[in-house]
């Protein structure tokens, strides 16, 4: 028999996602695997295998579908909310992977360049703007990051005093800040150079450093610094 037309359960053991996964490791399953972990089963006379090869048929890659909502998922029946839910919760854990990684090793940030390789897989295709703040201890190594404000699909608005009291709370030296632009300009607003000559000069009367302020657009960014502004 075809395995299309069988549930992953009458399959052979060594041939089921999850077991493959629990006995190789997570590098050994293809896209398509990993995606119907995930989706647990399938619907009648459709696995959960061939649920996912369709999934990624339309949708390609993982990171097309961050980009997507509700509508862009109707056409799959039996993908209800809870497996969307699923879906869109394993994506986030992915993008916010790195972010949490480099905190966690202390990384000393060198160059605009270094950071944006970190936030731009988990910021470039949001559709509002988000704004993090990268707070640095003495040597330039990342104390934390934080969400500083999340605003409309136009602007978000954070605040110079809750930037840096967050500073001052974590004994920070030095901060970066970055936001994107979902209209994936990366060219600064006049509001973004307002703000920017704003936090720098509330940040000195403090002794913080403003090192940069980094735009990031879906596929590339802008650096305050690299641009010598700052």
């Amino acid at each position: 028999m075809k395995k299309k037309s069988q549930g992953i359960i009458s399959w052979p053991v060594d041939d089921r996602p999850r077991e493959k996964l629990l006995k190789n490791g997570a590098k050994t399953l293809s896209k398509s695997e990993l995606l119907a972990i995930l989706l647990r089963t399938g619907t009648k006379g459709t696995s959960a295998i061939d649920l996912a090869r369709n999934i990624l048929k339309k949708f390609s890659t993982f990171r097309n579908m961050t980009q997507t909502d509700a509508r862009d998922w109707k056409e799959f029946k039996g993908l209800g909310s809870a497996k969307l839910a699923h879906i869109q919760a394993a994506l986030e854990i992915g993008r916010r992977f790195r972010e949490d990684e480099l905190v966690a090793g202390k990384q000393k940030i060198k160059s605009a360049k270094e950071l944006v390789d970190v936030l731009m897989p988990q910021m470039r295709d949001l559709k509002t703007e988000i704004f993090k703040v990268v707070y640095l201890d003495s040597d330039n190594r990342i104390i934390d990051i934080e969400d500083a404000a999340i605003g409309t699909v136009n602007h978000a608005m954070p605040i110079v005093r809750e930037i840096i009291h967050g500073a001052l709370q974590k004994f920070a030296v030095s901060i970066i800040c970055a936001h994107n632009h979902p209209s994936a300009r990366i060219k600064p607003s006049p509001q973004d150079e307002k703000f920017t000559k704003e936090l720098s000069e509330a940040a000195k009367l403090m002794q913080i450093k403003l090192i940069d302020h980094i735009i990031i657009g879906s596929e590339g960014f802008y650096s305050f610094s690299d641009q010598g502004i700052l």
